[in-house]
């Protein structure tokens, strides 16, 4: 059975609007914009971004800052591009970075999700709950690092510091067995 979205609730105050003419760099500071306050009052903790998808890949932590590794998921969508809000939060930024469209949502507590190749028209400051939909994954023809497959790269962040998605999920705990 499908999950339900939640609906998205504008933010009073416009801030700006994304389209394929805005600047390469929209930035939105969250607190400093009017109207509601991103709760998930229904649907607390988080959940996937994309449904039904499958993990191509995994998060590599990096030894240090700026060493290599894979700074988030990538997530194989089942058919439905639609991407959702991981959990309640701000859209932030919207636009192209590095020939890419990404998408950021800043989450209460100060977590960031970075989702690409996304497009969105969702506004910047709206506040969005867990579920809602918040853009849609481009095809790889266009972006994207997972050819020939399509796939919405999801990294989360605190300050500086790489999450790992997976962590953040709310799934069931199963013990296996060790023979």
């Amino acid at each position: 059975m499908p999950e339900t979205t939640g609906a998205l609730q504008p933010v009073s105050h416009r801030v700006a609007s994304v389209t394929d003419s805005s600047p390469a760099i929209q930035l939105v500071d969250p607190s400093t914009t009017t109207g509601p306050e991103p709760v998930a009052t229904t649907r607390p903790g988080w959940g996937w971004p994309v449904r039904g998808s499958t993990v191509m890949r995994r998060f590599v932590r990096p030894a240090f800052r700026w060493g290599p590794g894979h700074r988030g998921v990538d997530l194989a969508p089942s058919g439905d591009l639609t991407v959702l809000a991981p959990r309640a939060g701000v859209v932030s930024f919207a636009g192209m970075v590095a020939g890419r469209p990404v998408l950021v949502l800043t989450h209460p507590g100060g977590l960031r999700s970075t989702f690409e190749p996304v497009r969105t028209d969702v506004a910047l400051g709206t506040a969005v709950d867990r579920g809602a939909p918040v853009g849609v994954l481009v095809p790889s023809s266009a972006a994207g690092h997972c050819r020939p497959r399509d796939c919405v790269h999801w990294g989360v962040r605190r300050g500086d510091t790489y999450l790992d998605p997976l962590a953040l999920l709310n799934g069931r705990v199963r013990l296996l067995p060790l023979s």
